[in-house]
């Protein structure tokens, strides 16, 4: 997960400081450099660390939060502040053109990601109620067009292309053309990538760019090439002109400085993060958020966007009388656990919760795996046997623990572990007991 280093380092920090009573000038600036070296370690630019430490440092000695009843609360507000200001301020979202189509130009270097991007937005726009072309002007990489094809495929999306053989900046014209005649009100444009920057490439994205007008340039960089994504960025942002940024891979780098140095870099938004290789797992970027789960302090929003996103009103509105009832089944328990995996994986679910110990979380052995076998232990049962787990003898038992691929301790555990958790249930009057219950899920040891 990213900044999983950072996040781990500066709660340390705050630990210590949390702990003094009175904080003097020495403590905050022995402080600002056990966080100018976790910043630097994330990869995040020297000059950017120079002038974030000097910046929190001269807010931090001020005599308003020394003298105050909470010195080392108020050094951490300043801390989460002036990273919120590091990496944007406020949540920055695509603009749309007063007259459509709007026309979305990706661009980045070969590998970035951006095919995938485009399918991701595209599939997102077209769930907000959009009608989205995607335009194949990537003529150059073997089977790129054939990438875009299959990936608009998954999400029944209807694809623009002329053959290897055309000219990029006639296709894009062309799909510009195609898109305003037959209705569809987004265009994006999938262009050529290089291993590295040269001057054909860029001359050939200022030609689309001139050809079509694009509402927003969006560069794809990849946050895993930590520094060389904020220079990749810097250049298409000099010889193109960019509008905003998506920072692909972003759950494959636990450093994730580039994420803080880009912004300030380029003077460009974020635009989106790439948390994943589901749909969802491109998620709008929200810098409040990101400085948050950096400093440990959870993100609730996040999580209830994710919930909101996955599960099925109705079904949770049924849900939620049959435990008002007591009427909680093993289907049902099947149905949540289904629900909840399509959210993400349970570490980055549970690093979203206020108060979770990110600590002690990141060395917590979360088994993903047992998930899928509470499935076929359920999965193996008969209707009756979901609805009334009271009637499983011992030979029923054996006889889904075989069927299973478990073992009858496996399947004896899980029961025990639904029967505690129907208990807990009927006794929490709020959800603030729920944490509990949480840490007797079968899939957290």
């Amino acid at each position: 997960m990213a900044f999983d280093g950072l996040s781990e380092k500066l709660q340390a920090v705050f630990k210590q400081l949390r702990g003094k009573g009175r904080l003097t000038e020495k403590d905050v600036q022995a402080a600002m450099r056990e966080v100018k070296l976790a910043l630097l370690e994330a990869d995040v630019s020297f000059k950017i660390v120079k002038e974030f430490v000097a910046t929190v440092t001269e807010k931090a000695i001020g005599n308003d939060v020394l003298e105050s009843l909470t010195p080392g609360q108020q050094v951490i507000k300043i801390v989460n502040e002036e990273l919120i200001n590091l990496m944007g301020g406020t949540n920055s979202r695509l603009t749309m053109a007063n007259r459509p189509p709007t026309v979305y130009m990706m661009v980045g270097l070969q590998g970035a990601g951006k095919t995938t991007a485009i399918g991701k937005i595209a599939a997102q726009l077209k769930k907000q109620g959009k009608k989205p072309l995607l335009a194949a002007c990537d003529v150059y990489r073997p089977a790129a067009v054939k990438q875009l094809q299959v990936l608009a495929g998954q999400y029944n999306l209807p694809v623009f292309e002329k053959g290897t053989d055309a000219n990029p900046v006639d296709i894009a014209k062309e799909a510009l053309a195609y898109a305003v005649s037959h209705g569809n009100d987004i265009l994006l444009i999938d262009t050529a990538g290089r291993l590295h920057v040269d001057e054909e490439l860029m001359e050939e994205l200022v030609n689309i760019k001139s050809a079509v007008r694009p509402q927003e340039i969006l560069l794809v960089v990849d946050a895993m090439t930590g520094q060389d994504a904020v220079n990749v960025a810097q250049t298409f942002s000099d010889k193109v002109g960019i509008d905003g940024i998506i920072l692909s891979k972003l759950d494959g780098d636990t450093r994730g400085g580039a994420a803080l140095s880009v912004r300030k870099i380029t003077g460009k938004p974020i635009k989106y993060v790439g948390m994943g290789e589901k749909l969802e797992d491109l998620e709008p970027f929200h810098p409040e958020r990101m400085a948050s789960r950096i400093l440990g302090m959870g993100d609730v929003l996040s999580l209830i966007e994710k919930a909101q996103e996955t599960f099925d009103e109705n079904q949770a509105r049924e849900l939620e009388k049959k435990m008002r009832k007591n009427e909680f089944d093993l289907e049902d328990f099947l149905k949540q656990m289904q629900q909840i995996k399509k959210m993400g994986p349970l570490k980055d679910l549970l690093g979203m919760i206020p108060g979770m110990n990110q600590a002690g979380l990141k060395d917590a052995v979360i088994d993903e795996k047992a998930m899928v076998h509470v499935e076929a232990i359920i999965q193996s049962m008969t209707p009756k046997e979901r609805q009334n787990p009271a009637i499983l003898n011992g030979p029923r038992k054996m006889r889904i623990a075989k069927g299973s691929g478990r073992n009858i301790q496996e399947v004896n555990r899980l029961l025990k572990q639904f029967e505690d958790m129907k208990k807990m249930m009927k006794q929490m009057s709020g959800m603030g007991k729920g944490k509990k219950g949480m840490m007797n899920m079968p899939f957290l040891r």
